[in-house]
């Protein structure tokens, strides 16, 4: 859940967790009390509940909206300790009877052309004894809020994309201290966002967009200590200015600043409300993590003046620059130079990605964050002389994650592959989970979100993120059961509904949430739409095969070696490749079905699992154990997904290992295969050919961008070619599916894997290999901190240390091979290797 959140849904239920520390080992909590305040008011005390449960506890109590609370909770454990209670505060928003302001904005009634932004203002008079004072904000567009001058909150890009037609978003604010003053003047910008920017690909006037309107909702309710409440609300009576220092800001073109430019300010206008859901924000915002300083200053051989950063990362620059009034400087945004060392930006396609600078005359800082770029070089134009690196900066911006993982081994190629990993998470995580950040695409595609989750839990605390992208996955659902391609779906369904292993996402992303972080109501929110995917495929099998549909990506990017005249030493049959997934997709909404207690449903679905595991027998293996396709993609989704019978299952393992080592232990898998390729390995037994695949420097592998110096995860095995030469048209330097790795090397070679939902209980079972000396890795559960580090010599373990959290239980393997089941504490094992 949120950390403090406010201005949550006062209708919805509350539930709260905590996690617990001890230096006694095996400790676990046998009792909890918890108590709800509103200021020195008690509103709900449980008592003492004897339970062991600290996850998602629901509060009791009537929650009144617009309110503060906070909570305590006091624990007592099985050594009789008792803890001091620990207390934490949320609050509550508006209820949809209670929104009084109206919306306000321009409409260019042309869906087709980008609306400028636009500013809006209201002077607020309070009175004395203010006692709180909380903003109510939504926007069309993404909005900028301040109050005399200084911006409200650390938010960036809000209210945030989701499917604006069904549902939009808002924010609420403490603004108490600054309404306290007495006269504020509020002010609020508007830009386009992605409602109305153009989002798709391509030239601008093929753009898409939500609307050809930008406006602004705003409710401030004040309270005074006497009782008093007043209500400050967006209307006529505001103010609002077509004209203003932000000129342009879109997502793909960049944004223009000009300091010399007036506002014209006239009487707002009133627009429709829309008939979108007001909801409150169930997912942290974008901000703010990092200001990074250029590394080093370069003139490029063609003479360009450029900047390094030094990594590729998402948000924007920051320049301080001091030069004439009306002068333009315009700075460009680049992930790689090519090979001669020049600015590269090909790879943008039709994005301009440019910041426009227009200088006031005196110092100006320019700070261009009503967009996002991805980035690691910028080109700046109209600044004579060589720059001063001292006077650039890059400011990293993502959805607000705390690091929850760390990963180290004493091999530094693996250490920053890990790094590139990290890097392609965060800045694919702008608000939604994106193919690419820098691009005319940044889309939420369903796909990519899929094969990179596992990976993502262990790098960043994405629960409620997934689940705002998982409720407009809903919103966006066909009525016949489909999953468009992108969600939010920006191309109004016209990128089709029916992508298996991409559409998969609406059943394989809420079982793994639930893995991860043992929240059942995600998959009661969704088993709907999950059940209604699976449904639409069942209907549109032929005798159980699910050949009927064209399938649009396959297992995509995949790579066919270049002494492979026909191209097709890769190539997976899409049929079979959508066979394994709806079955994987079948056997996931059985097992939820068992889980919420529907067990006609659960029934069902096993037996057309069965059913559907029996037609791809018929159809794609021989008698021998040959799985049609014959690729390294086909066995690992028939072993994946548990589509082969136990006597075919050691041959299929034993074919995948051998056509490894005939492509020289080279990956050959695209999107869909290779999330699962080493821990598929490393369940038959073949972890060392999943250490070959990792260590692997030459094309196709994962070392092989590290070599040529690449800091995020690559779109194609070849984005960059060993010449030196950039693959052209479709390829970003920032794709995170290929990342997907990560989740292997926390899981199975550092060896934490969950064995019940949030890991309650757990393995930490290592494979280790690949002449690694040492390896360490760290997960924060929602128990808290789980860690392992394991010493090896000649691939065997002969020291490990880790760390099991309060109220857990883990099964460990410890270096003289035998498996100990114990509680928690800090444990270290060893043994004298020959």
């Amino acid at each position: 859940g949120l950390e403090e959140p406010r201005g949550i849904d006062p209708g919805g239920v509350v539930n709260v967790s905590w996690i617990l520390e001890s230096s006694k080992l095996a400790t676990f909590q046998q009792a909890y009390e918890i108590t709800l305040k509103s200021g020195s008011r008690t509103v709900w005390r449980s008592g003492r509940v004897e339970s062991d449960n600290s996850v998602r506890v629901p509060l009791g109590g009537n929650l009144q909206s617009g309110t503060a609370y906070n909570w305590s909770v006091k624990v007592w454990d099985n050594h009789g300790e008792v803890s001091k209670p620990v207390t934490a505060s949320f609050s509550t928003g508006l209820s949809p009877d209670e929104w009084k302001a109206s919306w306000i904005g321009i409409d260019t009634g042309n869906k087709s052309v980008c609306p400028s932004p636009v500013y809006f203002r209201k002077t607020v008079r309070a009175g004395g004894g203010v006692k709180r004072a909380v903003a109510y904000v939504t926007s069309h567009g993404i909005y900028e809020l301040r109050i005399n001058g200084v911006k409200v909150g650390e938010d960036y890009l809000t209210p945030g994309w989701t499917s604006y037609q069904k549902t939009l978003q808002y924010q609420a604010y403490d603004v108490t201290e600054a309404i306290k003053k007495g006269g504020s003047e509020i002010t609020a910008l508007v830009c386009p966002g992605w409602y109305a920017s153009g989002m798709g690909w391509g030239e601008p006037q093929n753009r898409l967009r939500y609307g050809s309107d930008l406006g602004l909702l705003f409710q401030l309710e004040i309270e005074y200590s006497g009782g008093r409440r007043q209500t400050v609300v967006s209307g006529p009576d505001w103010e609002m200015s077509r004209k203003g220092p932000v000129k342009d800001a879109t997502y793909y073109d960049g944004e223009t600043i000009d300091l010399t430019e007036s506002y014209q300010w006239e009487s707002a206008t009133l627009l429709p409300a829309p008939a979108s859901e007001l909801v409150a924000c169930v997912s942290e915002p974008v901000r703010v993590r990092e200001v990074r300083n250029s590394v080093r200053y370069l003139v490029t051989p063609k003479g360009e003046k450029v900047i390094d950063f030094g990594q590729n990362l998402v948000g924007w620059e920051r320049i301080r620059i001091k030069g004439r009034k009306g002068q333009v400087v315009k700075v460009s945004h680049a992930e790689v130079l090519d090979k001669d060392g020049n600015f590269y930006t090909a790879n943008m396609r039709a994005a301009k990605v440019l910041s426009t600078f227009v200088l006031s005359g005196g110092e100006d800082v320019f700070e261009p964050c009503h967009t996002f770029y991805g980035f690691r070089y910028i080109r700046v134009e109209g600044v004579e002389g060589d720059l001063n690196p001292s006077d650039y900066c890059a400011v990293v911006a993502d959805s607000g994650f705390d690091a929850v993982g760390g990963f180290s081994c004493s091999n530094p190629l693996v250490n920053q592959l890990q790094s590139n990993i990290y890097w392609g998470f965060r800045g694919n995580f702008v608000d939604i989970p994106t193919d690419c950040p820098q691009r005319d695409e940044r889309l939420g595609w369903t796909g990519d979100a899929e094969f990179f989750f596992r990976t993502a839990t262990f790098n960043g605390k994405v629960d409620n993120f997934f689940r705002k992208w998982l409720r407009s996955l809903r919103d966006d659902q066909t009525e016949r059961g489909g999953i468009p391609a992108v969600i939010p779906d920006i191309f109004f369904g016209r990128m089709g509904d029916f992508a298996c292993g991409w559409a998969d996402c609406a059943t394989i992303i809420p079982w793994q949430h639930f893995r991860a972080y043992g929240d059942i109501s995600v998959l009661k929110e969704q088993y709907p739409s999950m059940k209604a995917w699976v449904d639409f495929q069942l209907r549109s099998c032929n005798n159980y095969l699910l050949n009927t549909l064209k399938q649009p990506y396959g297992d995509w990017l995949f790579w066919s070696q270049d002494n492979d005249r026909s191209g097709r030493s890769a190539v997976t049959s899409p049929a079979l490749a959508a066979q394994c997934f709806m079955a994987g997709s079948i056997d996931i909404v059985a097992k939820t079905a068992q889980l919420l207690g529907k067990d006609a449903d659960a029934s069902y679905y096993r037996a057309e699992l069965q059913k559907v595991k029996d037609a791809f027998l018929n159809e794609y293996v021989t008698p021998g154990g040959l799985v049609s396709s014959d690729t390294q993609t086909a066995y690992v989704l028939a072993l994946y997904f548990d589509m082969l019978p136990e006597r075919l299952r050691g041959q299929a393992a034993d074919r995948l290992a051998a056509n490894i080592k005939d492509y020289g232990y080279h990956i050959t898998t695209g999107f869909l295969g290779t999330p699962h390729i080493c821990e598929v390995l490393s369940e038959w037994g073949y972890s060392d050919v999943a250490y070959k695949l990792l260590l692997q420097e030459t094309c196709p592998s994962w070392i092989y961008p590290v070599k040529l110096g690449a800091t995020t995860i690559w779109e194609r095995w070849n984005s960059i070619k060993p010449d030196g030469t950039i693959v052209g048209g479709m390829n970003s330097f920032n794709h995170y599916s290929y990342g997907s790795i990560g989740d292997w090397l926390y899981r199975y070679a550092a060896g934490i894997r969950e064995t019940s939902p949030g890991y309650k209980t757990f393995v930490i079972d290592p494979h280790p290999g690949g002449g690694f000396k040492y390896m360490e890795a760290y997960t924060r559960t929602p128990y808290g901190k789980i860690r392992v580090k394991w010493e090896a010599d000649a691939d065997k373990i002969r020291a490990i240390e880790f760390t099991i959290p309060v109220g857990t239980t883990a099964t460990v393997r410890c270096p003289d091979g035998q498996m100990r089941t114990l509680g928690s504490g800090n444990y270290g094992f060893g043994v004298e290797l020959e």
